[in-house]
């Protein structure tokens, strides 16, 4: 079997040549820890299965610490608590609920978030703690503030850190609301995703510090935004180049709804292709514009599903040509989409780095172009 020296050093030559890792002090990061101490069993999917199923690749399998090595996201844990080691040989369905991310996209994030020698870091997320480790063998133990939700999943990646060599200071709870004692952040950097920014973030970064986060929603639709912070509840910022996704902080995933039953409605033409919806910057242009609903189905056959009201919208293919949309409800919600899709459409339809965002006590709105450009409120 190769070693976990050989193998670590084989994935930072790779994330080097690709790009991926750029900073010398962060692939010293990347040489030092060692991700198997963090990831135990994991999920894979089953090829070919639908609804996706999953099964485990236990520790000590064959080719083990050649998948812990590979630069992919490794799933630990379903639905808020199934862990591989549960489910024995069979082969299970669910929602990841915990992993541990794909090293290019943890040490490209730590690269774009600017965390330098000195900086106070407070990391929303500790997940496995292999992101956090990275952190602390960087900027040290003092330096790192890191909150996960799971108490399970927060046990796990203390082990792991202490195993390591590594002190960080590790918080268990709801990191949407920041550090309990307060605090006064260079940084802060989110491993999961959120519906909007949490004001209590935008109070314990100091003014000039930085705001690294996912923006996402009850469709899933993620995207990458790197804020400035400019006063006591105030930032700015654009979204990044890339395809970032996360999964959602629990506290902002949508709530469990009945089995969906589609309703009959008004009828009317749809002014745009609803395969839009199926691209990465469509499909969050989309959630933009209606934030509280849940978009399934795919191609010419979209389902949305608003998850406050209960208001549906469907488009299905016409015969005679163009799609037919269905929408009942108090949210005509494809007339938001169709709005928004078109003003997307109409800039040439840039990816979502093309995009800002501008936070304050008012509100959060994402605009394109520019602040006095046209934009979209959050669901704050």
């Amino acid at each position: 079997m190769t070693s976990s020296d050989t193998l670590r050093t084989t994935l930072v030559k790779q994330l080097t040549e690709n790009g991926a890792l750029a900073d010398p002090a962060w692939a010293e990061a990347a040489h030092a820890v060692p991700r198997e101490l963090f990831v135990g069993s994991y999920f894979v999917p089953v090829d070919g299965s639908a609804p996706t199923s999953y099964r485990t690749v236990r520790r000590d399998a064959p080719g083990w610490l050649e998948g812990v090595y590979a630069d992919r996201t490794l799933i630990t844990q379903l639905n808020g608590r199934t862990s591989p080691e549960d489910i024995g040989d069979r082969h299970v369905t669910g929602a990841p609920s915990s992993s541990s991310t794909l090293p290019s996209l943890v040490l490209g994030m730590w690269q774009q978030l600017g965390a330098d020698t000195g900086h106070h870091v407070l990391e929303i997320g500790t997940g496995t703690g292999y992101s956090t480790a990275l952190g602390t063998h960087r900027l040290g133990d003092g330096n790192i503030t890191s909150i996960e939700y799971d108490p399970l999943v927060a046990a796990r990646a203390a082990s792991a850190l202490r195993a390591a060599g590594y002190a960080p200071r590790l918080i268990v709870g709801d990191g949407l609301g920041g550090d309990p004692n307060g605090g006064a952040f260079d940084r802060l950097i989110a491993t999961c995703s959120v519906r909007y920014l949490p004001m209590a973030w935008l109070r314990q970064v100091k003014p000039g510090g930085r705001i690294l986060v996912t923006l996402s929603g009850w469709s899933y639709a993620g995207a990458l935004a790197l804020l400035d912070v400019t006063g006591p509840g105030e930032a700015t910022g654009r979204f990044l180049p890339g395809y970032t996704s996360f999964m959602i902080a629990r506290p902002h995933d949508r709530p469990p709804r009945p089995t969906l039953a589609l309703l009959p409605g008004e009828e009317s033409a749809s002014r745009i292709d609803p395969t839009k919806l199926d691209s990465w910057t469509g499909s969050w242009v989309a959630q933009l514009a209606a934030p509280s609903a849940e978009r399934m189905g795919s191609g010419g056959q979209q389902i949305l599903s608003d998850v406050a009201t209960g208001s549906q919208a469907r488009t299905v293919p016409d015969p005679a040509g163009g799609w037919t949309v269905v929408q009942r409800g108090p949210l005509r919600l494809w007339d938001r989409v169709e709005t928004a899709i078109e003003t997307w459409q109409s800039a040439g339809e840039p990816h979502q780095e093309a995009f800002g965002i501008t936070v304050s006590t008012a509100g959060q709105r994402v605009w394109l172009g520019s602040e006095d450009g046209p934009g979209w409120d959050l669901p704050v």
